[in-house]
């Protein structure tokens, strides 16, 4: 008898390509679904096989278009809670919506809470996130989280660069990003420094000084959780050729690459951005220098681990 008999992943339209390399790694293919629009945009779902009994994990990043994946992942659940699914896990690899996740000034949103709040109403048993933007999001939900990090996917690439450690720097692109920082820095060994951004204006950041390891003729790798607008890695980056770094590396998990990202990217003096298929990278945005590791075998393993009601925070030990 397989044991596998029970688990099936579905996918939205969000990264397709993610969802059935994930299939693919558990020895599966995608479960059978018709997502499509109605004539005046709304959002149509079909399943298309039998999943009563069954435990679902929905594949669905809500990436940009936000709204459109966002409320597409919504219908899917419905779907699945009506079609008598055992339990449905939503595997989000990028968690939109994120940034707003707590009141700094009057009279604003905190939509990390309210994203939380209707999957969760729409039918979500359980979440399996990928480096969301702020820890603290995981205490937004009432039903389980787990929360992946692709740091070891990163560090394992970084690793096979072979860069001596004399002349490692891990560099942090702003002091919100130091415990990012930090983590990766005792994985890989290296020193450590830190880029000191200052708001010049409401619209515009400046990075100008330097805390930490000299970057004199070192090789400088810089991490963060999402590339958006690319403006923080590459003020850290200008920073670190300007103080006298050999060659710069940029690491994130997400490559969201909105605005004038891929211009500012392209002129950047970064030898190679490391990004991971959490978001699709479509051929406008790929750049000779765009290097995209797979998060595929790692969410695959914590699905199955979910599945089998294993330890998921094996994964980092």
């Amino acid at each position: 008898m397989n044991n596998n008999n029970k688990l099936k992943v579905f996918s939205g339209r969000a990264n397709i390509r993610l969802a059935e390399n994930i299939a693919n790694v558990l020895g599966d293919t995608l479960g059978k679904a018709t997502v499509s629009n109605f004539p005046d945009g709304e959002t149509m779902v079909r399943i298309d096989e039998d999943v009563r009994g069954r435990d679902v994990f929905v594949v669905q990043p809500t990436c940009p278009p936000v709204n459109e994946n966002l409320m597409e992942l919504l219908v899917m659940l419905d779907s699945f809670k009506r079609a008598s699914a055992a339990r449905i896990t939503v595997v989000l690899p990028y968690y939109g919506y994120a940034r707003q996740d707590r009141k700094d000034v009057g009279r604003v949103p905190i939509t990390a809470k309210l994203v939380a709040n209707l999957l969760t109403i729409a039918g979500a048993n359980r979440v399996l996130a990928l480096d969301l933007h702020a820890a603290q999001i995981q205490g937004f939900f009432d039903i389980p989280l787990d929360h992946l990090h692709a740091g070891p996917v990163i560090n394992e690439y970084i690793r096979s660069l072979q860069i001596p450690p004399r002349d490692f720097v891990v560099l942090s692109p702003d002091e919100g990003s130091i415990k990012r920082a930090l983590v990766h820095q005792k994985k890989l060994g290296g020193a450590i420094a830190i880029v000191d951004k200052r708001r010049a204006s409401a619209t515009e950041t400046k990075q100008a000084n330097l805390i930490g390891s000299s970057l004199e003729g070192k090789v400088a790798v810089i991490f963060d959780d999402m590339i958006t607008t690319a403006g923080s890695v590459v003020g850290a980056a200008t920073v670190a050729r300007n103080l006298g770094a050999r060659e710069v590396y940029a690491c994130a998990t997400h490559a969201v690459l909105c605005g004038p990202a891929i211009e500012r990217l392209r002129e950047a003096s970064i030898k190679q951005i490391v990004v991971t298929d959490s978001i699709p990278l479509p051929p406008n945005k790929q750049l000779p220098h765009i290097k995209v590791l797979s998060v595929a075998p790692l969410l695959a393993d914590a699905i199955k681990r979910i599945h089998f009601n294993e330890s998921v925070s094996r994964l980092f030990e």
